[in-house]
């Protein structure tokens, strides 16, 4: 790391596949912006307790313990706190829409905010609840994810729901999904759009022809670019003129 404080850290989750081990398996080790490091960005890869050992809000509770970890360790690595992206892919694209959509909301146990300043999300499910997109024969993961049948937990499956949660507070939006998904429906990413520009907040949807659930379009130079230009956009600091 530099001497001097890094302006901006991208936090990235857990890339588990939704279809095969959505919230179920995965590793911090497949990290996608680890190559930002060579672009002057400092990164922190987290892990989460996963559905089979605890179900949700676990998941979000550890995302959000890491993000006030950073700050508070901010010093330490030589961060700059006020300053953090989040991007993550399938079950992680969930965790991070739900931090972009429900950070900074009043906590009573936390003393630091775990509120981010930008989102990117790929191909991230938004909406667990019976009004969502079809979860076809997903639906048996949402269930290991909410303890229980989707009807009978409604009010955590709207909790678990980054479309539910939209405000006019929600962090800015980088969205990536494939339109050959056959893993999460792409209306997934196509009614959060519609519900953060309705907010009134900053949101780009990017839809890549012909993409399935990841796969090597997601990390074309191009993309690879857009994101990196939308990070430095909301996490470098514009230096006071003089």
């Amino acid at each position: 790391m530099r001497a001097e404080l890094l302006p901006d850290l991208t936090a990235c989750t857990n890339r588990s596949s939704w279809r095969h081990a959505v919230w179920k398996a995965g590793s911090k080790d497949a990290c996608p912006g680890i190559r930002l490091i060579t672009s002057g960005f400092a990164v922190a890869s987290i892990n989460y307790r996963l559905s089979q050992e605890v179900p949700f809000p676990a998941q979000i509770e550890d995302c959000r313990a890491a993000i006030r970890f950073l700050r508070a360790n901010a010093a330490k690595y030589n961060l700059d706190a006020n300053h953090i992206g989040v991007w993550g892919g399938s079950a992680g694209g969930h965790l991070v829409a739900l931090l972009g959509t429900t950070g900074g909301r009043a906590q009573s146990t936390a003393s630091l905010s775990d509120k981010v300043q930008c989102v990117v999300d790929w191909y991230g499910p938004t909406d667990l609840t019976p009004d969502g997109p079809a979860h076809g024969r997903n639906l048996d993961v949402i269930t290991q994810l909410l303890g229980g049948p989707v009807q009978e937990k409604l009010e955590l499956a709207t909790q678990a729901s980054p479309l539910k949660q939209v405000t006019a507070n929600a962090a800015p939006f980088l969205i990536m999904h494939g339109d050959a998904d056959h893993t999460v429906n792409i209306e997934h990413s196509k009614l959060l759009h519609a519900a953060l520009q309705k907010a009134g907040v900053e949101t780009t949807l990017k839809i890549l022809p012909g993409a399935g659930h990841g796969g090597a379009q997601f990390n074309s130079d191009e993309n690879r670019k857009s994101i990196e230009e939308f990070f430095r956009r909301h996490l470098v600091p514009i230096a006071p003129t003089t």
